[in-house]
């Protein structure tokens, strides 16, 4: 039986020769590395507009699977690879790593001219290290990229900055507006920030992109990672696990006693972490950490990671749901809600090299998340569906930063920076200000 999976990538990469580039906040970033380094690494989740992204800043390319040249490509990798570093740069060397020796010849290429802007590498992180001989510290940064944002879909309306509402104190969002309803946002999070919805036909088409996506990891990509056969059953149960868990603080024993349970399948804690490792250098799982300030004891703030993926629709396609079934399912569609909201901020802020923790402490008091910014500042953010569910939002918020103030206070010596900003994310429409400083700002109209 002929995998269908064959047939949409290669509709998707003929269709993009044909399509007009949608920006990417990917492409600032990635000009800014290519101008004060060697080469760039881009990395991320299979399917995510890499390559694509790549070739915008591209003047010439190699694709290592290319199959009418990938036998010579092989042949001159083996002998000679700098013969095929040869051309226009910035260079994209697609898929690199099917010939690791690539990556050191980058490498060297990269002392030897000694100028930036020399290459672009893309491709998974599946790649024998074994074959590697240099970490390319200081010659190849690393970026990353996710699925498309709100923004990057033309979804968002953009009417209000993120990057804005961080540097600029008297910035005014009182007014601007979403044009997305909740109907919308289940939509938007079903299909999935996948650049090649935007090709599909039909708005049915569009949600078979994350299923797909789902059977290719378990039943290819997880054993392709680093050689290592493994069961695409367990790996998909480990998914479903995962989303039936999404947002959620819940520990990998739980996760593992719910695999097991249906004891088709046996599993243990080291096979378990085995899969779970790998779904992570895939980018597939992205998991969020504790922010753990010394505003409480150890023992009451809660430690375990945040479950989660790169995209919401991965947990969509996982758990067999649809957007008719969420319309009818709003407090499992607000886990789900989390899910994008995170994906979107860290597009949004991926120039100033942010990370998103969450707090949650025993007394139930929590930021769903914690938007980091390099340079030390951040966001304390809840993530709000309705209307009705935004004074509590508010309230903890406001907790929160009473107890780093009170905090401060009592430890002098020892101070924690007050938040810059807390924000409620919402599925609403109206962005405004309170009148204690919180901003309500609906996902659908925000950008970088």
């Amino acid at each position: 039986m002929r995998n269908p999976n064959i047939y949409i990538i290669f509709a998707a990469k003929l269709k993009y020769e044909y399509m007009e580039y949608l920006n990417r906040t990917a492409d600032v970033m990635l000009k800014d590395l290519l101008d004060a380094f060697g080469a760039v690494l881009i990395e991320g989740p299979k399917w995510c507009g890499k390559t694509t992204t790549a070739e915008q800043a591209a003047k010439s390319a190699i694709r290592m699977q290319d199959t009418d040249m990938r036998d010579e490509y092989l042949a001159t990798a083996m002998s000679k690879p700098s013969l095929l570093l040869h051309g226009d740069t910035p260079r994209l060397i697609d898929e690199w790593q099917d010939v690791p020796v690539l990556w050191d010849a980058v490498r060297t290429m990269v002392d030897k001219r000694g100028e930036p802007g020399q290459f672009i590498l893309t491709g998974s992180n599946a790649v024998d290290k074994s074959q590697i001989h240099h970490s390319g510290n200081g010659r190849i940064a690393k970026m990353n990229m996710l699925p498309m944002s709100l923004w990057e879909s033309k979804e968002s309306t953009g009417e209000v900055s993120l990057l804005e509402l961080f540097n600029n104190p008297n910035y005014d969002i009182d007014g601007c507006r979403s044009k997305m309803s909740i109907e919308d946002l289940i939509f938007a999070a079903c299909r999935g920030g996948w650049p090649g919805t935007l090709m599909a036909r039909s708005e049915k088409a569009k949600l078979l992109i994350a299923r797909n996506y789902v059977r290719t990891v378990c039943s290819e990509d997880i054993s392709r990672i680093d050689g290592k056969r493994r069961n695409e059953k367990l790996a998909m149960m480990i998914l479903r696990s995962y989303a039936r868990n999404i947002s959620s603080l819940v520990k990998k024993t739980t996760m593992l006693a719910d695999v097991v349970s249906s004891e088709e399948i046996e599993c243990s804690i080291d096979t378990f972490n085995d899969y779970v490792n790998a779904l992570e250098r895939l980018f597939v799982i992205q998991d969020i950490d504790a922010w753990c300030p010394a505003i409480r004891s150890k023992t009451v703030i809660r430690s375990s990671p945040k479950r989660g993926f790169c995209d919401p629709s991965i947990a969509v396609a996982l758990l067999g749901l649809t957007p008719e079934a969420l319309t009818t399912q709003l407090k499992t569609f607000g886990f789900i809600f989390e899910q994008m909201c995170v994906r979107d901020m860290k597009a949004y802020t991926q120039g100033l090299y942010s990370h998103v923790s969450y707090y949650h402490d025993r007394y139930d008091l929590e930021a769903d998340f914690v938007l980091h910014l390099e340079d030390g500042r951040y966001a304390l953010i809840e993530c709000k569906l309705g209307s009705n569910e935004i004074e509590e939002g508010a309230s903890h918020l406001l907790e929160l930063k009473r107890l780093i103030r009170e905090h401060n206070e009592k430890e002098k010596q020892m101070p924690i920076r007050e938040p810059d900003l807390l924000i409620i994310l919402t599925g609403g429409q109206m962005a405004y200000t309170r009148p204690d400083g919180v901003k309500i700002i609906p996902l659908g109209c925000l950008k970088d």
